[in-house]
């Protein structure tokens, strides 16, 4: 009897740490999306919100990394977690997809930084190369550190050739962030532990119409579009 109960017991224990996985990376994963409602509304509610009004208009892609790491002691590296949005025909949003951000540097200054990131992307032959690979930013599309301020109309010059414009709001000791050479990865199993089931290519989440809406995502949808409407 008492083995019996034993066996019961450690069964139903494995049962549930099987299940409690998922559901603690479904959560992360979730946490994330709402960092990044948090990251848009500050940058698009914020003073220097005219730097973004012209890219909101015309971007294909939007990318948003809250909370990127950047570590440095001579060789240093950056890394983080965020999700990819692009725009249909029909101007609505996608549902995000999960990408990786890493980068390596090499110089003298030392401590560790944290940010978060935003990228527009102009033009769809930008966001593709995203999606056919490990993607390093300012190689096959070019790469523009956004305009603030004064020199937000740089931004929106006709002129401009850039497809790509980032952002970052930075938090620690470093000054700023250099995004050249930044590499961008789509990331299917986060975005699998997201949505629930699998992920295996970025048109089951970017070209679909079946995936659940995970409320996350429905605020994220909901902070982009009112960020359309708030510039129009």
């Amino acid at each position: 009897m008492g083995r019996r109960f034993t066996a019961t017991l450690l069964s139903v224990c494995a049962l549930a740490l099987t299940a409690a996985g998922p559901a603690a990376a479904q959560r992360a994963q979730a946490r994330k999306v709402d960092d990044a409602v948090e990251v848009f509304q500050a940058l698009t509610s914020s003073r220097d919100r005219d730097v973004t009004r012209e890219l909101m208009k015309t971007i294909y892609g939007l990318g948003i990394f809250p909370d990127v790491k950047k570590a440095s002691f001579v060789i240093g590296g950056q890394r983080g977690t965020g999700v990819l949005m692009t725009r249909g025909s029909d101007g609505a949003w996608s549902l995000p997809l999960f990408l990786t951000m890493s980068g390596a540097s090499i110089g003298w200054q030392a401590g560790i930084q944290s940010s978060d990131i935003v990228l527009f992307f102009r033009t769809r032959r930008s966001v593709e190369s995203v999606l056919q690979g490990k993607y390093t930013l300012g190689v096959a599309a070019s790469l523009a550190a956004g305009s603030v301020g004064r020199e937000a109309g740089a931004v929106t010059d006709a002129d401009m050739k850039a497809e790509i414009y980032s952002y970052a709001r930075s938090r620690g000791i470093f000054a700023g962030v250099s995004l050249q050479g930044v590499s961008l990865e789509v990331d299917l199993d986060s975005s699998s532990d997201y949505y629930g089931r699998e992920i295996s290519k970025p048109d089951d989440v970017l070209g679909s119409d079946r995936l659940p809406v995970p409320p996350s995502a429905a605020r994220l949808r909901a902070a982009v579009a009112s960020g359309e409407r708030s510039i129009e």
